[in-house]
């Protein structure tokens, strides 16, 4: 194996990063990609520091979800999982994704790899037989008792449960609340951040009871061997791809190479699954634990829970299609602390480009390329002379960030890592603003100047080098303008100071990124199914029965007063009378003013469940027809009261 750091002697186990396997029954959104993105992220880093490296991520494919879902369309769950995988394929290429295993569990080899860890545990006397009752969320795929339903409902989702009654095989949950219990209190780093840790902590000092682990009555998933009429709970299923990815009962050598785990990136809401079931279940099988369960946050957009329902649903194509790859990957990286909740906004992904990528990055490369085409009479970049004070300060600066970088990433901590190199970043346009190289050039202190162009040149190579985990393509076109190569060199290399190669051409660069001034277009945004409208595939009609339809409330009203919302280029705040006063917030900035909106009769969903859009609980919502740049709002062509109810 390769050592793992520069200068190291030491040997040892290849890195292995994974992702939660996203389900098939949702398409590509924001909160995927933040998981694979920072799984990425981690695994270039390892790779750039000279480790060898398995990156996996992949689909969840199987359970009585999917299959209802695809009786709803009338096609087989194997072609619904094959339609919905290549939408997630195509996503993570959109994102430059370079996994070296994409996993599904419909694959054969994970059966095989099911069937063994069942008998194996087994084995153990850890599953048995017996009759299951209780409460199942079938969204979920989770099981729940009395207690822990919130007014009768799902806890995860809010959504409706079905009382279950079969027959079913257990695990014995209980028989590992002991060992997980020591195996958490005595590795601080298995369970981060710390406030998830102590979540699980209390969760598993609470009790554990045993786990049904089968379901009956559909047959889209794996069978139990030995009793093919039940199938094998989708989490245990799922759960098991990590061994499967990383050649468990392979011949190849990968699994001895990369097992455990060294961290498994998880969203919070599925922590209970990875955290507590996941390690007692390899306990069970006689197998090492993972070495981090690391569960990050949720994103909300525009300071509101992402929804199908809602319209608001954030997917990796229109991000790229709008802002570019890297500026996607520096946004979901920078704009939050990785393991808090997050909210994404156009206004600040424009704010990152325009100031940290177009201002500080853009700048450094375009000053540091365009001074040496000036000021150098060949083009070519000038070795470096003596040193000053400034000269001294900015590789004092290069130096210390190498450790406030890799500590940043070995702790997870991506939004540090990238302050930490735009504190540098900016530490060298400074230097460029103090030197003033044009100064020498003009009195012709030719050593000065030339020290001044290496020294900028050769801070700029350093802050590209720092890239690569986090924009491959940027931090690439910024080496290859600077005509410097990072192949056969690690991270422990490519950052120490003076290593940028003279007299080779350099050329004034074209801007890396465009300021921008508008957010993403309509055409850029996405529709309900996640997708951006250019990828959209037309939906065949869903017909709904007349009482479906009665639970809609839709009342006559009058819009009483308008206003914009501060901080939305679309949104109005409205006061509307149905036969009582409401507040409702409208995407309709587009087509209408606040000024001509008072008095306009319109109909309003009045029973719709209410939610806060930029910080304001809205409270219904207006019918109109059109797209968001030419809106009509739907009215009557004669006079009824406010809050009559449309029959």
């Amino acid at each position: 194996m390769v050592g793992t750091g520069p200068g190291s002697g030491k040997r040892d186990k290849g890195f292995y990063v994974t992702t939660p396997i996203y389900y098939v029954n949702d398409v590509p959104h924001i909160g995927h990609a933040y998981t694979t993105v920072a799984a990425d992220v981690l695994a270039r880093y390892r790779r750039l520091s000279g480790q060898d490296v398995l990156f996996v991520t992949g689909t969840d494919e199987h359970g009585k979800k999917i299959q209802r879902s695809a009786e709803e369309r009338g096609i087989a769950p194997q072609a619904l999982a094959d339609e919905v995988v290549t939408k997630f394929k195509d996503a993570w290429k959109l994102l430059a994704i370079k996994n070296d295993v994409f996993i599904r569990t419909t694959e054969e080899r994970h059966a095989r790899v099911v069937s063994e860890v069942w008998a194996k545990m087994q084995a153990r006397g850890d599953i048995y037989p017996g009759p299951y009752e209780g409460w199942y969320c079938t969204p979920d795929e989770s099981y729940w008792t009395e207690k822990e339903l919130v007014d009768g409902k799902c806890p995860s989702c809010g959504r409706e449960v079905e009382r279950i009654k079969e027959e079913s095989y257990f695990f014995r949950l209980s028989k590992y609340q002991a060992p997980l219990l020591r195996h958490i209190e005595a590795n601080e780093g298995f369970i981060l951040p710390l406030s998830r840790r102590n979540e699980v902590l209390s969760f598993v000092k609470g009790g554990l009871n045993d786990l049904s682990i089968t379901r009956m009555g559909f047959d889209w998933g794996i069978k139990v061997p030995g009793d093919p009429k039940l199938v094998i709970y989708v989490w245990l299923d799922a759960l098991l791809n990590y061994l499967t990815a990383a050649g468990y009962l392979s011949d190849n050598g990968s699994f001895d190479a990369f097992w455990p785990p060294d961290v498994q990136f998880v969203g919070k809401d599925i922590l209970k699954f990875h955290a507590v079931y996941w390690p007692a279940i390899l306990m069970s099988a006689g197998l090492d634990l993972p070495k981090q369960i690391f569960a990050h946050g949720w994103w909300t957009i525009e300071g509101t829970k992402m929804s199908k329902s809602l319209g608001n649903v954030v997917s990796p194509s229109s991000l790229v299609s709008a802002y570019g790859t890297d500026a996607t990957r520096y946004f979901l990286m920078r704009e939050v602390p990785f393991g808090l909740d997050g909210n994404f906004s156009d206004a600040a992904m424009l704010k990152r480009i325009n100031s940290d990528l177009a201002n500080d990055l853009g700048n450094l490369l375009s000053r540091a390329t365009g001074m040496v085409s000036r000021f150098a009479g060949s083009g070519l970049l000038p070795a470096s002379g003596t040193s000053d004070q400034f000269d001294l300060v900015l590789q004092q600066k290069a130096s210390a960030l190498y450790d406030a970088y890799t500590t940043a990433m070995e702790g997870r901590e991506f939004h540090s890592a990238l302050t930490a190199l735009w504190e540098f970043i900016g530490e060298a346009n400074r230097y460029v603003d103090r030197t003033k190289p044009w100064q020498n050039a003009k009195a012709g202190d030719t050593e000065r100047l030339n020290t001044r162009l290496y020294n900028t040149i050769e801070a700029t190579r350093i802050a590209a080098v720092y890239l690569l985990p986090f924009m491959p393509d940027t931090a690439s076109k910024i080496l290859t303008a600077l005509s410097q190569d990072t192949r056969g060199m690690t991270l422990g290399q490519l950052s120490k100071w003076g290593l940028a190669v003279p007299f080779v051409g350099i050329a004034p660069s074209q801007p890396l990124f465009e300021k921008r001034t508008e957010p993403r277009g309509q055409t850029d945004k996405e529709n309900s199914n996640g997708l951006s409208a250019s990828q959209a595939e037309q939906p065949a009609p869903q017909l709904v029965s007349i009482d479906e339809f009665k639970r809609t409330e839709l009342k006559v009203g009058t819009i009483l007063s308008a206003m914009r919302v501060e901080g939305s280029h679309k949104l109005i705040k409205l006061e509307v009378d149905i036969g009582e006063k409401r507040t409702i917030v409208a995407g309709i900035g587009r087509s209408y003013t606040p000024e001509e909106l008072p008095g306009k009769r319109i109909i309003v969903v009045a029973n719709l469940q209410p939610a806060h859009l930029f910080g304001i609980l809205s409270q219904g919502m207006l019918l109109a027809a059109g797209d968001a740049d030419h809106l009509g709002l739907l009215s009557l062509d004669r006079d009824v009261p406010n809050g009559t109810r449309i029959k």
